[in-house]
């Protein structure tokens, strides 16, 4: 089973790896190491792999730190769960292969370090008090992550498919 890792409003990605450790800054071996070092210190040595990230408002709101969602993608992040997100934020977890889905509910109904599962392709979180319907992703998005992210979609198809024109 993956754990909760529950956060507030306004998660910004300096908080989730703030600039001073960047990956120019401290190597691309390094940087996610320092995930969460002032606002969540630890997290990079005890989240495991499969671990939810569950958030309320703006999450990833800021900079448009792409390294941020890297980091979180190299330390295994099943997935994150918010009632909304910073629509590039939103877009690098997509592009990089992390599930991300909207909840009104979630934030109020999982408690930090609860036991939880994510069906990203049913839009459901497991947790203790029972499964929270999560709201769909939109299909393009859905097809970026069962490939594995963008640069997997656009091996195996060479490219986007044309929409509205």
């Amino acid at each position: 089973m993956s754990r909760a890792w529950v956060f507030g409003d306004d998660l910004d990605t300096d908080q989730m790896v703030p600039g001073r450790y960047a990956p120019f800054m401290v190597g691309q071996d390094r940087f996610h190491t320092y995930a969460f070092c002032d606002a969540r210190p630890g997290f990079a040595k005890e989240v495991r792999p499969g671990d939810i990230l569950v958030g309320g408002e703006n999450l990833g709101c800021g900079s448009s730190r792409e390294y941020a969602v890297l980091a979180l993608k190299r330390l295994g992040v099943g997935g994150i769960v918010a009632k909304s997100f910073a629509r590039i934020f939103f877009r690098n977890c997509i592009n990089l292969g992390i599930p991300v889905l909207e909840s009104a509910d979630a934030v109020d109904l999982v408690k930090d370090g609860d036991e939880v599962s994510l069906d990203a392709t049913a839009g459901v979180l497991g947790a203790p008090g029972g499964d929270i319907r999560l709201r769909p992703l939109p299909p393009f998005a859905k097809e970026i992550l069962d490939a594995g992210g963008v640069i997997a979609f656009l091996r195996e198809h060479g490219d986007f498919p044309r929409v509205g024109l």
